[in-house]
């Protein structure tokens, strides 16, 4: 099936979640944030919400400095 990750399309698994597509792209969970389809993915639900033909799912790196 295909989506949209962070503007680029790719095609992925039937039942493949947002866990597993941040896992594909970085290591560390713990510094990013997911949009889709222009609202905010709840970092609790990333295990469970199974991504759908045609999602747009934004994946942001957070980055601290000073």
């Amino acid at each position: 099936m295909r989506i949209r990750l962070n503007g680029q399309e790719r095609e992925v698994d039937e039942g493949t979640t947002i866990a597993q597509l941040i896992d594909s792209i970085t290591k560390d969970r713990s510094r990013v944030a997911v949009e889709r389809n222009r609202a905010i993915a709840p970092r609790p639900t990333w295990d469970e919400a199974v991504v759908a033909e045609g999602d747009e799912i934004e994946v942001v790196t957070l980055v601290g400095g000073g």
